[in-house]
């Protein structure tokens, strides 16, 4: 993923909105990139921050940050393993479909 893209991809992170694929390969680029991490920092920062200040809340935008990454990766990780479980399903039922139907054609 290109830095541009990554920056362009930010207020959808920050607003929860990318499906499993997106937070995927955001959370990776994130994770290798300083200067995205630094950029998606500061975006989370001044955007949540604002709207904090509006609300009148205490905050502490920093360890915010952090959670939501750590929730994030939680979710790639929950997301991944559901998928490989998905596969292990699928060949179950082919090779019973396939036992089956060398039981009935014998």
């Amino acid at each position: 993923m290109k830095c541009t893209q990554f920056e362009k991809m930010i207020p959808d992170f920050i607003q929860k909105k990318m499906d499993f694929v997106t937070l995927e390969s955001f959370c990776r680029h994130a994770d290798s990139c300083e200067n995205c991490k630094e950029e998606l920092t500061i975006q989370f920062l001044v955007t949540e921050g604002m709207q904090r200040l509006e609300e009148g809340e205490a905050f502490d935008l920093q360890r915010e940050m952090d959670l939501r990454m750590e929730q994030a990766w939680k979710t790639v990780n929950r997301n991944n393993q559901c998928l490989k479980i998905g596969t292990l399903f699928e060949f179950a039922a082919v090779a019973a479909v396939t036992v089956a139907l060398v039981w009935i054609l014998w």
